[in-house]
Formats: C-alpha cells, sequence, structure tokens
C-alpha cells in the first residue's frame, strides 16, 4: 500500500528469523519497542524454537508433522501445563527475541512488554538479565476489565502487567503526559495582564525558618497579616515585596481577605508525570479494544484479548518522538500501528511502525476465515488499512492531513537468493562455471532488499525504478544506491549510470552482455565515478 513513498513495514515471517536480518541495518535506530507476546496460558503460542535444529528437522523431530508434512498436533495446544518443560519452553521463545531486540533499540530507547501473572516473574528475570536491573524502569498496572468474572475460581483477575526497561538508564528520556481538564481546572481566573490564568495557593509553608517572619499589609485595607505562631511565610521579606509590586499575592474577590499566592497556570509543570496504575478510564480496556477491531471490520475476529489504542498511545506518547521508529514483532491486530497512525493524526508527527508477524492460518470455522481471512497477516494488515482510511476522514479539513503516511511498504521473509551449491571435484564440470549464482524464482525487487539490508539501508528507503539504455535500473533515496539486475547489460548502461555517480552501484554477474563487460566495467566506473563503491552479485 503506497509501496514507493511509505515509511512503514509490515513483515511476514517468524519474528526471530526476521529480528535477526534486522539487526544490522537498524542496530541503535528503534527508539521504542513494544510487544504483546504470547502468555503462556498453555495454548497460545505456535513458534519454532529448537535452535540446535534446522525448522524442516525440528518440525519431524517434534511429532508436529508427519512425513508428508501434515500437521498431526493442533498448534494451539503445544505447550499444555502437562508439559514438564512448561515454563522451560516459553523462556526459550521469549530469550533469544528479547537478546536481539535490545540491539537494535537506540541507545535512549525502551521496551515496554504486556504480560498477566503466568510468566511476569520470569519474564522480569529475564528482562534483568538482558538489559540489566539498573535499567529497569517500572512495572505498570493495566486495569484491562472493567468488572469482575463472576464465574472465577478464587479471585477475578481485572489486570495485566506492562513491564518497561530502557536500553541504559543514564540516557532515557521520558515525556509527560498532557495535563488532563481536572489539573487545569483550578486555574480559571486572569487578570488580563498577559500573565495567563491563575489560582490561588497557600503563602504558608511547613519547614519554619526566622527569615519567614514578618507582617504583610493589605494595600487595600492596611490590615497586617503574621503567619500563625510556629509556621512562616513562602518567601523572604524582600521577594514579598516584589511579588507585592508584581501583583502575585491575591487578597480575595473583594480584595480585603488575608494574602494567598497567585499560582499560574504556565509556571507549573506543563505535563504529568506517569503513574504505574493505568485505569481503564483513562487507556481502556479489553471489551473497549474488542469493539474497537469490530467496528473497523464489521465483525468479530479471532482475537480474543487485543489492546486498546489508547493503551499503546499513552506508551507512544511518554516513550516516543514524533520521529520515532516504533518495533512491535508479535503484531496480531496491529493494534500498535493503527496508534501511530492516530498519533500522528493529533500531533502532526510522522513516526514510522515495524510490525513483524508470523502467518498463522485462522480457524476454518471462524468469522475471519469465512470473510476470506486465511491468516492473521491479512486481518493485521487489512485492519491498518482500514485505520487509515478512516483517520484521514476523521480528521478531512485538518491541516497537513493529506501528507499523513498510512501506507506500508510488505516484505515477507525467505530464504537466500543465493543457490547453495556444492561441489566435489569429481562432480565439478566446466558447465558449473557459467552457472547462475541466484535462484530462478527472485524477482529484482527479492534481490534488490537483500542488497540494501546487506548495505544497511532502512527497508523503507525510497526506491524508484527508471530506465536506462532500455533496462530497468532501480535508485535508492535518490543516487546513494543505483542497482541492475536485468540481463543484457552493456557498456551504454554502465556508463550512464557510473555518470551519475552513485554512492554504491550493485548488478548481477549473470546481467553483464558478455565478458567485455566484467572486463571494463570496473575501468568506467573508475574513470566517471572513482568515488562508487561496485559490487557484484
Amino acid at each position: 500500500m503506497d509501496f514507493d513513498n511509505t515509511q512503514n513495514l509490515y513483515i511476514e515471517g517468524d519474528n526471530l528469523d526476521v529480528l535477526k536480518v534486522l539487526r544490522e541495518t537498524y542496530l541503535g535506530k528503534v527508539k521504542m519497542i513494544y510487544i504483546d507476546p504470547p502468555y503462556n496460558t498453555g495454548n497460545d503460542f505456535v513458534y519454532n524454537d529448537n535452535f540446535a535444529q534446522g525448522k524442516s528437522d525440528f518440525e519431524q523431530n517434534s511429532g508436529l508433522f508427519d512425513e508428508d508434512g501434515n500437521q498431526t498436533i493442533d498448534p494451539m495446544q503445544r505447550n499444555a501445563e502437562s508439559n514438564g518443560r512448561f515454563h522451560t519452553d516459553w523462556l526459550n521463545m521469549i530469550y533469544p527475541r528479547l537478546k536481539v531486540a535490545r540491539d537494535l533499540l537506540s541507545p535512549d530507547g525502551s521496551i515496554y512488554i504486556s504480560m498477566d501473572d503466568h510468566e511476569i516473574m520470569n519474564l522480569k528475570k529475564i528482562c534483568a538479565e538482558i538489559f540489566g536491573e539498573q535499567n529497569f524502569i517500572a512495572c505498570i498496572v493495566w486495569q484491562k476489565k472493567y468488572a469482575a468474572t463472576n464465574d472465577s475460581k478464587g479471585y477475578s483477575t481485572t489486570h495485566d502487567y506492562i513491564l518497561i526497561y530502557a536500553k541504559n538508564i543514564e540516557h532515557f528520556e521520558r515525556n509527560l503526559l498532557p495535563r488532563t481538564d481536572e489539573q487545569n481546572a483550578p486555574y480559571k481566573y486572569d487578570d488580563g495582564d498577559g500573565k495567563g490564568f491563575w489560582r490561588s495557593d497557600n503563602i504558608l509553608v511547613k519547614s519554619f525558618s526566622p527569615s519567614g517572619v514578618y507582617p504583610i499589609i493589605n494595600p487595600n485595607t492596611g490590615f497586617e497579616y503574621l503567619p500563625p505562631e510556629g509556621s512562616c511565610w513562602r518567601a523572604s521579606q524582600d521577594t514579598m515585596k516584589r511579588w507585592l509590586a508584581e501583583n502575585r499575592i491575591y487578597f480575595g474577590k473583594d480584595g480585603k481577605g488575608a494574602p494567598q499566592l497567585k499560582r499560574y497556570l504556565n509556571e507549573v509543570q506543563q505535563g504529568r508525570v506517569p503513574l504505574t496504575w493505568w485505569p481503564f478510564e483513562e487507556v481502556g480496556h479489553n471489551d473497549a479494544a474488542n469493539k474497537e477491531v469490530c467496528a473497523l471490520f464489521g465483525r468479530k475476529t479471532p482475537f480474543d484479548t487485543p489492546k486498546p489504542t489508547s493503551l499503546i498511545s499513552q506508551m507512544l506518547r511518554i516513550s516516543s518522538h514524533t520521529d520515532s521508529i516504533i518495533l512491535y514483532f508479535f503484531s496480531g491486530s496491529a493494534t500498535t500501528a493503527h496508534a501511530i497512525l492516530q498519533l500522528n493524526a493529533e500531533d502532526g508527527g510522522y513516526r514510522k511502525f515495524i510490525m513483524v508477524q508470523l502467518p498463522e492460518l485462522t480457524d476454518e470455522k471462524s468469522e475471519a476465515y469465512k470473510a476470506g481471512y486465511k491468516n492473521i497477516c491479512e486481518i493485521g494488515k487489512e485492519r491498518i488499512r482500514r485505520a487509515g482510511k478512516k483517520i484521514k476522514e476523521e480528521n478531512a479539513g485538518k491541516e497537513g492531513i493529506e501528507k499523513l503516511d498510512t501506507g506500508f511498504r510488505v516484505l515477507k521473509l525467505d530464504s537466500s537468493n543465493m543457490e547453495d551449491v556444492y561441489y566435489t571435484p569429481q562432480e565439478f564440470s566446466i558447465q558449473d562455471m557459467f552457472a547462475d549464482n541466484i535462484k530462478s524464482d527472485r524477482t529484482s525487487e527479492d534481490l534488490l532488499f537483500q542488497v540494501m539490508l546487506n548495505l544497511g539501508i532502512e527497508l523503507s528507503a525510497n526506491i524508484e525504478t527508471r530506465q536506462i539504455a532500455g533496462k530497468h535500473v532501480h535508485f535508492v533515496d535518490d543516487n546513494y544506491l543505483i542497482a541492475c539486475f536485468d540481463t543484457d547489460v552493456n557498456e551504454s548502461t554502465i556508463t550512464e549510470i557510473a555518470r551519475l555517480k552513485p554512492v554504491y552501484f550493485v548488478m548481477r554477474d549473470a546481467s553483464a552482455a558478455n565478458d567485455n563487460v566484467i572486463d571494463n566495467f570496473e575501468q568506467i566506473f573508475r574513470h566517471y565515478s572513482p568515488g562508487t563503491t561496485c559490487r557484484i552479485l
């Protein structure tokens, strides 16, 4: 969706593999990570994590699939509590993902992790090991339900946790949350002197100082006021004289009362410090989240406990800037993407998201499957499309809304584009020297994104394709990278590209029209663009 211009990414694939692929390119660039991983309730995670074996070997050895590739075990029942490795399996799943994710965080970045009582203690121990105990910021208690569950055994659980760690606590910066109307309500007086709204405040202080004991004279009545015995005014006599001259002392509506201090709204902290208790009245609850998703789709989706966008927005306000990259690698219903688009519309920001999701199949009996959504990724992507459309419609006429980036570039993780060729001396023949080293089913776009990752270019970089001497040539971030993967590329094409003086130029070995092109390749660039780094796949 708006593939060429958007800065947002939606990546399909196992998130551990995706994080490893992203690590070099996005090293230290992600301001905030939020994840809502499986809670290990016994039936809620399907991630393959036997690191000593390849995926196919693991699937065969685990008994999940038969020899024909047919699934033999319900994927939603893979980690039952009867499993002796119940907690270990979950820890083995989450640990490596957090380990790699830490590398992606910027020095002032932070990670937010939703969790319930099942694994919160283990999660905190893992985070302390990976991020360091000193980088613990807070454990938020979120009121996820507004009513008790009457059929609960024991206590009715109405909360979840959100664990927060910084990459480096010394560099961590948290934003203040917006002041509420309730906080601003007392500031209702305005003298019309340009100082703004104010409220009256106590002019006494609890800590005693002899310098704070002196008479204050009401200029309207001449009456002298002394602080009660054992207390004192909050300022020295010289400061009080200045406040009186500046009209900062209030003597009541009729001007005949005891002195009070005028506390101006523009002089107090312009925001509020986040608390560790997030009630549903402030950030929403699960039921509101379900209604939010249903309102977009017009039907129930397979997500039992989606998070409300207001909850994610709270996190974004605290821990992101208007230009931050936000990563969410258990994307699910793509709530975070929705919240980012909404917040960007509100404050004019241009935060960018990277969503990562394993394409888990939807239940064939579900309404989502019947509606044509065969896997979770299809639902997540459709939500982003609908949310973006809705946000633009609701903000029609707002300045700059037409520039709001509601698109996203969809990428799918696959194996390497390069052929796996292994020959013994006896098997090697002269024909093998001319074999293409690129897999036959790979497109030029596949090759381009591999090159971008290899060169550390963000996957959201602007891409433009032009014709040069009859060949399709890709331009990434203007002339930063120029790549051509067409066949029969001759010296004319190479020369025209060299004259553009790119930072990098990449082509396929099999692209050259003949051996002379390869022979003259470096000489052409040495002549026209000696500063270009040239590579051949």
